[in-house]
């Protein structure tokens, strides 16, 4: 018996399993002495630019740290008042309500657009066109001043009816729903229509294929825009202190209005974003890993 398959038989326990000993490398393969040798390039250009960039970075931090100008010790004092923590919390509820209601709308305007029915097709056009047409700005001054064409709805006053946030929470709805309809519609006709097709021949009914098949591969398309507009409705939500919602923003602004220390209650707020923002990024890292699992990207 050769001398190889002594030391495999001899490897082998009694229960007849190959132990590690046995499992042998292969030998890597000889260069031959006038083969070329392969020498990886060398990308001096690009280690120049990173060092320059990290260099670049280095000294803006440093100068921002270092200047005595944004008041870092006043930062830290307003950064966990009550007044900035009441503002945060209204900025979160404010865009978990929008984004909820939006896409819920959003959703209803999608299928209406996917429609065979000319009319909902229609409807559901214009209401995207109109509301992507006109600035969320002029969306809410233009609910704010409702009361100039409309005194009353439902018998009651509108100044009492309509507050300024529950006028914010409209204006960011019907703004965002426009978006959020072209988002599912988009995640939708991203479904193969093969995969429709194949439930709707085993008997589904539309409402059951649309929520067991198409809705479930479609989320792979919808969750990134549907994150990259939750943290853009997440800063969005500061332009609501022009109609003096107490947001973030202009929680902070009451402050400086009284301290006149602009820039470090402006870091202030700021920071928060980041952190906020931050942790919504991750959210969304980890719930596009969920609905692309199966998938190159889930890797």
């Amino acid at each position: 018996m050769p001398s190889d398959a002594l030391t495999k038989a001899d490897a082998l326990t009694k229960g007849g399993a190959l132990t590690k000993a046995a499992v042998q490398r292969p030998d890597p393969p000889r260069r031959h002495p006038d083969e070329p040798r392969v020498v990886p390039r060398r990308h001096l250009g690009q280690w120049t630019a990173a060092v320059l960039v990290v260099a670049a970075l280095a000294l803006a931090l440093n100068s921002v740290v270092r200047n005595d100008a944004f008041q870092w010790s006043v930062v830290g004092d307003y950064f966990t008042t009550a007044a900035v923590l009441r503002g945060l919390w209204l900025t979160l509820w404010l865009t978990a309500a929008v984004m909820v209601l939006g896409f819920a709308l959003g959703t209803l305007l999608a299928l209406g657009r996917l429609s065979t029915n000319p009319v909902l097709r229609a409807v559901s056009w214009g209401y995207v066109w109109f509301f992507r047409s006109m600035p969320i700005l002029v969306q809410l001054l233009f609910w704010f001043n409702i009361g100039a064409l409309y005194p009353t709805l439902l018998g009651v006053r509108t100044v009492d009816l309509l507050g300024p946030v529950t006028i914010a929470v409209i204006g960011l709805t019907l703004h965002e729903a426009a978006y959020a309809a072209e988002v599912v519609r988009g995640g939708i006709l991203s479904v193969d229509r093969g995969q429709t097709e194949a439930a709707q021949s085993l008997g589904l009914g539309r409402w059951r294929r649309f929520r067991r098949i198409v809705l479930p591969q479609a989320m792979r398309s919808i969750v990134p825009p549907a994150g990259n507009m939750l943290i853009g409705t997440l800063k969005g939500t500061s332009i609501v202190s022009v109609i003096a919602v107490q947001d973030l923003l202009y929680s902070v602004q009451l402050v400086y209005h009284r301290t006149y220390q602009v820039i470090p209650l402006l870091l202030v707020a700021t920071l928060w974003y980041v952190v906020v923002t931050s942790v919504l990024s991750v959210g969304q890292y980890y719930v596009e890993r969920h609905y692309a699992r199966g998938s190159e990207l889930a890797r």
